[in-house]
């Protein structure tokens, strides 16, 4: 009987590959979509592993309530256990193999209401890509005719402003016709914009983990609970540097022959965490109280750029974030630090 399984997952066709306790391999075949539960169905319980990927938390969720352990593993942690070239049999043998390691570091498998909030994050992200890409749009059209603006979404409304003045002779009417579907769109996706940033501002009020989190200095409503519905449990974490090191904000290892050596983060991990992280870390940099002399931002700003101290805040917060989470506690200002607003 099969005690470990791989399972590659795709929209389709999956691929399993199985051993037994001896490592034997006692199983490869392909699978339709609604073959998938009931294969799991009818073998008794096993390791399962499966690459963190798309629908990946769903299968994992589907595949443990029939009994199976199931496990999600980091893609980028699978690939070196893929013997030569890249077919779907070869992946789940991979996964197999990689599952079954001591010491391989785990994917948390998120419920549905982590995913839910994080879809509404992701929305948001989405629709604010948008956004930018139709402004530089109006943006480049309008210079085309002499019509400039100063930098900043919150500039667009003069840009707007020229658009909907019937007297400006600069606009042709037929440019002012294919700019006017571009102010809509602009106008359409603002709008879609606020209401998810207010479901979001639901969600961050409903949650007591992520309400003591917008405590910190630079992290806010959304960042807070984009934290929350990531990383659901801080005790996957064994330590406050292994989520910061997650989130990619710890430096880059190139040590070899005693001697060592950092780079730059390694922005391993979410990017989407840590860009709030980083633009809340800016936030409280430009905070006029955030920067006296006493204080170790004061004193971080003196030996270092800009940009690198908002790097160093960010992983300080990240790491205080982990503390938090894990004790329940409410977030405590040091004496010297001052208290600084809240960023996005």
């Amino acid at each position: 009987m099969p005690a470990t399984i791989g399972l590659d997952i795709a929209k389709n066709f999956f691929q399993v590959h199985a051993v037994d306790a001896a490592g034997q391999v006692v199983l490869r075949r392909k699978l339709s979509r609604g073959d998938v539960l009931s294969f799991f169905k009818d073998r008794p319980k096993a390791l399962v592993g499966i690459e963190a990927c798309g629908t990946g938390h769903y299968w994992a969720r589907e595949i443990a309530a029939l009994g199976h352990e199931v496990r999600l593993l980091p893609p980028t942690y699978v690939k070196p256990y893929v013997k030569r070239g890249k077919t779907d049999a070869a992946d789940a043998e991979a996964i197999c193999e990689a599952v079954t390691r001591p010491n391989m570091h785990f994917v948390p498998i998120k419920t549905p209401e982590q995913q839910a909030a994080l879809m509404m994050h992701r929305s948001r992200e989405l629709l604010v890509g948008q956004r930018t890409a139709l402004v530089n749009a109006l943006r480049g059209h309008l210079a085309e005719l002499g019509i400039i603006a100063a930098q900043g979404i919150r500039r667009v409304a003069d840009l707007l402003a020229e658009l909907v003045d019937a007297d400006n002779t600069r606009i042709p009417p037929l440019a002012r016709a294919s700019l006017n579907c571009l102010a809509a769109q602009i106008e359409a996706v603002e709008t879609q914009i606020d209401k998810l940033e207010a479901l979001i501002l639901e969600w961050h009020k409903g949650n007591e983990a992520s309400r003591r989190l917008a405590k910190i200095p630079g992290v806010g409503p959304i960042t807070a609970s984009a934290v929350v519905a990531t990383i659901g449990d801080a005790s996957n974490f064994t330590s406050a540097r292994h989520l910061s090191a997650a989130w990619g904000l710890v430096p880059k290892q190139n040590s070899s022959g005693g001697k060592a050596k950092q780079g730059g983060i390694s922005k391993a991990g979410n990017a989407y965490l840590r860009r709030l992280l980083f633009i809340g870390a800016v936030a409280v940099i430009r905070s006029q109280r955030a920067q006296e002399a006493e204080s170790w931002l004061g004193r971080l700003l003196e030996r270092r750029p800009a940009k690198v101290a908002a790097i160093a805040i960010a992983n300080k917060t990240a790491r205080v974030i982990w503390a938090m989470l894990r004790s329940g506690d409410a977030y405590r200002a040091p004496k010297l630090a001052g208290a600084v607003p809240a960023a996005a």
